[in-house]
């Protein structure tokens, strides 16, 4: 059930892809245990400089942190970092859009997850087992 789920929200977000790059993307990053579910855009936010909320949701055993770092279009650095207990979700608002890189570690202090992300709207991230 939880697999047919998953698929069919695979699915759904693939076509969704302008590019057969990106869907390929989107589907490692669904099966490597970090899903990313983007909200729709209204006019108004699409012309926004930064993104009103970015949510982290943590489905897996411990707490996690998760650690964000980027510059914005002044070349000053952004750091932020969020503390999620299991089963929580935590939100940044007002981030300004860009690239970011992100790190997710483990209550142990091991690194779970680390890579770059390019935060352009509203998002809500799944951290899970793999």
């Amino acid at each position: 059930m939880r697999i047919t789920f998953i698929l069919l929200l695979f699915f759904n977000f693939s076509f969704a892809q302008s590019d057969l790059e990106n869907a390929i993307k989107g589907g490692e990053m669904l099966l490597s245990g970090l899903s990313i579910l983007k909200m729709s855009k209204s006019g108004a936010k699409a012309n926004s400089k930064v993104i009103e909320s970015l949510c982290v949701k943590n489905k897996l055993t411990d707490k996690i942190t998760f650690k964000l770092v980027g510059k914005n279009e002044e070349g000053d650095e952004i750091r932020k970092e969020l503390v999620i207990p299991k089963d929580g979700k935590e939100c940044l608002l007002l981030v300004p859009k860009g690239i970011y890189t992100y790190e997710i570690t483990l209550s142990n202090k091991e690194v779970y997850k680390k890579g770059e992300y390019n935060f352009d709207e509203d998002i809500v991230m799944t951290i899970k087992q793999e």
